[in-house]
């Protein structure tokens, strides 16, 4: 498709009818030479004499020219240009903060395969949570592991492979062995910082009690409220172990309710998947549709247009001169 992106311009074409209706050709009075015989000589030459001022006329090639230049050059001020197929671009609206434990007890094998076979709890979650991470496509991710310590693994992407092999980096104790909960709900809340979106979620995945946070979870959670942050946390420790293998499932809950999120515990894979499955349909994303039209400018051709009429032009004038030179 063609238009031009400043049409008033062709409001300029009357331009030189204007000009010259306001400055006519330029006139003078000059002296002259009076001879005595002079209308002897007009009456010889068969001319009547007359008084008046000689205004150069253009020949018509060059008034054809002319015109043509003006009117590419209004053209090219119009900026002429080929419109695109329209582009149809999608934004995720959602934020989303994975907080993963990493402590010591994550290490036990406690943890269900559909088949029934025992695997680590940590391997088991991170099996999950690629697949969680693959159906996010178009979505903000950030990775924060925690164990005595928390840490932002990955910031905000929406490259869910590279995020991924963050995650497969990941392993027990690299953080810490114990469980500093409250720290790393308190760091979301920090990385969310960096976002300019409304929905923003936190999904909190601890199998311990807090034992080394600064701040207690359920200040951080108060906070995070405060911020528009809402916190999903998952249980998936045993609540009969006794010390920091005991996970504090009433904290959690609390986290979950100040918030607005809700509480999940999963004791085996299936649990799990379920867990993230209800997650995502209590968060539908939010997608913010952008449409635009790809623009090629076009003025160069007019332009260049311009140039090669200026060189005929030039190149026929100096033909005529150098032709009545020659007479």
């Amino acid at each position: 498709m063609f238009s031009f992106a400043a049409p008033w311009a062709f409001a300029l074409l009357p331009l030189p009818f204007v000009v010259y209706w306001i400055a006519p050709p330029y006139r003078e009075t000059t002296r002259s030479i009076r001879i005595p015989f002079f209308r002897h000589v007009a009456k010889a030459a068969a001319v009547e004499p007359k008084s008046g001022s000689i205004v150069p006329s253009r020949a018509r090639f060059q008034s054809i020219v002319v015109t043509l230049i003006w009117l590419l050059l209004v053209a090219a001020l119009a900026r002429p240009e080929k419109l695109g197929d329209p582009v149809i671009v999608e934004n995720s609206a959602r934020d989303v903060v994975l907080a993963l434990d990493i402590s010591g007890s994550m290490d036990q094998r406690d943890f269900q395969t559909p088949d029934g076979t025992p695997k680590q709890r940590l391997a088991a979650v991170k099996d999950v949570l690629r697949g969680f991470i693959a159906e996010r496509q178009g979505d903000r991710m950030a990775l924060i592991i925690f164990g005595t310590r928390a840490f932002v693994q990955a910031p905000f992407t929406e490259d869910m492979n590279s995020l991924n092999g963050f995650l497969d980096q990941t392993a027990v104790g690299m953080a810490g062995p114990n469980t500093a909960l409250g720290d790393a709900i308190g760091l979301g809340i920090r990385t969310f910082e960096a976002s300019e979106v409304d929905q923003r979620l936190m999904i909190v995945l601890s199998d311990g009690a807090d034992t080394s946070s600064r701040m207690t979870p359920v200040n951080a959670s108060a906070i995070a409220a405060d911020k528009g942050v809402v916190i999903y946390t998952i249980g998936v420790g045993n609540p009969e172990a006794s010390g920091e293998d005991r996970v504090d499932l009433d904290a959690l809950k609390e986290i979950a309710t100040r918030t607005g999120g809700e509480y999940f515990f999963a004791d085996d894979e299936a649990a799990l998947v379920e867990t993230y499955q209800r997650i995502e349909e209590l968060n539908p994303r939010v997608v913010e549709t952008q449409s635009y039209r790809p623009r090629t400018s076009l003025a160069h051709y007019p332009l260049a247009l311009v140039l090669v009429l200026i060189l005929i032009s030039a190149t026929g004038l100096h033909v005529t001169q150098h032709r009545r030179g020659s007479i």
